[in-house]
């Protein structure tokens, strides 16, 4: 019976080494992939404390002995610089040093003792004062790890090099039971050494040696429910910023398309009156982009003249110098006897000779002096298609001006009334700018009516023929939530979602209704109460956030 027993025992024990080889021959070949990975643990963060009033919003975190006070506008989520932070704990009274812009930093030798901790913050910055109190509860030191008693868990802290050498103690012990039982040792013995055997492959230190530890690294994170948290630090750096949502009435909007156009009153052409050759002013042309005053001289045209035309110039200038000299005898001869003729008779003749003066004067200046070309307005030269030498027909455009300051919005619309009480324009990059109706037309143009309006405010961001969108104010007014359009995202499957700011480090995203209201802002009409605070900036990386 004891052989039967002792041939029941070596044939258990090599069932377990053909198990044991392949799991070592399988951990034993680090850097290949056998299966899926692990599932990444979690992500905790650091013992903290939250606050919050009508004009702050604070949160304290715990790191090494040290709370980090982090601290900004209940209301936009602004760090607020400059500010005094009194603190009391258990301990006393203490002040917070400054470390970043709205950043403090306070001892906190009191947390070391486990457990809640009453905290009151003091804070007053710029002439406001209010006090902030919360509770901090300081994790206990984690006590060590149990042994475990099973050969699964000691398996599993084993690696490939551990599980080769017990394979090679088990093949001893297998020769060394097959000795013992043909010497009719008894089963007790095998027993016990099997024991003894395990109790050194599977040390109870072991487990609790080689224990994850939880992590305290804070990072944004989204959460089983939908929210995503968002510490102090990580907000800074995303830019976050937020405002508190009121409902009220705004009037109804359309979208019109539209295009940027020069004033009429503050822009020209500067064109050609006839023909010739364009020659440079003084200094030369100027660049585009120059400014200039209304009738500063851009360039110069010399008409041309053809040899027939240069001779009829010439004996027009032949009969001039001859009727010049004729009436100026006269006149010498009437001035030396004044008293023998009439006053009329001297008078008559000095008018007719300085219109002679006058018209061969004009003559030479036709053949000599070219057309000066000025500008209109005063403005900076926006097109110019000046070249030394150029032949210019008549009416030619060489240089236009504008006034970069007076634009016009020229949008088609159907409806002469839509932008009376209010527009605005929208470019292509999200920029917006304010428009002033001036009038419609009542010519049509392809079913619709051209509209024009002033630029009254962003006229630096456009340039003539830019094309953007107006958003012009139409029908009866709406109730509803007005938030900027940069506070709108879109969610995975499509839906329109803005992000509430729920508490200091926590965002919860919320289905939205919207309709157009103007160039920078959207009306929210469902899925959002007043005063709720809502992402405006950064809610896109808040989005993004897994």
């Amino acid at each position: 019976m004891a052989r039967q027993f002792v041939w029941r025992v070596i044939f258990g024990l090599c069932s377990l080494l053909a198990g044991l080889v392949p799991v070592a021959g399988a951990m034993a070949h680090e850097g290949h992939d056998h299966g899926a990975p692990a599932t990444p643990q979690a992500t905790t963060l650091a013992p903290r404390a939250e606050a919050a009033s009508a004009d702050f919003e604070l949160v304290a975190v715990l790191r090494d002995g040290t709370l980090a006070i982090h601290l900004d506008r209940f209301a936009d989520n602004t760090p607020v610089e400059d500010a005094t932070i009194e603190l009391d704990t258990p301990e006393g009274s203490q002040t917070a040093k400054p470390t970043q812009p709205g950043t403090y930093s306070v001892p906190a030798p009191f947390a070391a003792r486990p457990g809640a901790h009453d905290l009151a913050f003091t804070v007053t910055a710029g002439g406001t004062a209010d006090v902030l109190a919360a509770t901090l509860i300081a994790p206990e030191v984690p006590a060590p790890a149990e042994p475990s008693a099973t050969a699964p868990a000691a398996l599993a802290l084993l690696g490939g090099s551990q599980l080769g050498l017990l394979s090679g103690v088990i093949i001893g012990f297998l020769a060394a039971i097959l000795v013992m039982s043909l010497r009719r040792r008894t089963a007790a013995l095998v027993l016990a050494t099997g024991l003894g055997l395990a109790s050194v492959a599977f040390p109870p230190s072991a487990q609790a040696a080689d224990a994850p530890k939880p992590s305290t690294r804070d990072a944004a994170q989204r959460l089983p429910d939908g929210s995503v948290i968002v510490p102090k630090p990580s907000q800074r750096i995303l830019g976050v910023r937020t405002i508190v949502t009121a409902s009220g009435s705004h009037a109804r909007t359309v979208e019109l398309p539209g295009r940027v156009v020069p004033d009429a009153n503050a822009s020209g052409l500067v064109q050609t009156a006839v023909g010739g050759r364009l020659a440079p002013p003084q200094g030369g042309f100027k660049p585009l982009g120059t400014k200039v005053a209304a009738g500063e001289i851009l360039a110069f045209v010399h008409p041309p003249i053809g040899a027939s035309d240069l001779k009829d110039l010439e004996q027009q200038g032949y009969e001039l110098d001859q009727q010049i000299a004729i009436v100026k005898r006269r006149y010498e001869r009437l001035s030396a006897i004044q008293n023998a003729v009439t006053r009329r008779e001297v008078e008559e003749t000095e008018i007719e000779l300085k219109g002679l003066q006058t018209r061969r004067a004009t003559l030479e200046r036709v053949q000599r002096e070219p057309e000066a070309l000025r500008a209109p307005v005063a403005g900076v030269i926006a097109t110019s298609d000046a070249v030394a030498g150029q032949m210019a027909d008549p009416n030619t455009v060489v240089f236009r001006i504008i006034a970069p300051d007076r634009l016009w919005v020229e949008a088609l619309g159907f409806s002469p009334d839509v932008g009376r009480s209010g527009a605005s324009g929208r470019l292509s990059d999200g920029r917006s700018v304010t428009l002033a109706f001036l009038g419609a037309g009542i010519s049509d143009r392809s079913q619709a009516l051209p509209l024009q309006f002033s630029v009254t405010a962003g006229a630096e961001q456009l340039r003539p023929g830019q094309f953007l969108t107006v958003l012009a104010e139409a029908g009866a007014p709406r109730a509803g939530i007005a938030i900027p359009r940069t506070a709108v995202v879109r969610g995975a499957n499509g839906q329109t979602i803005v992000y509430e700011h729920v508490t200091a480090e926590r965002f919860m995203a919320r289905e939205v209704k919207t309709e157009p209201l103007d160039a920078g802002r959207v009306l929210v009409v469902a899925g959002l109460p007043p005063g709720r605070r809502v992402v405006t900036d950064g809610a896109e990386l808040i989005d993004q956030i897994r």
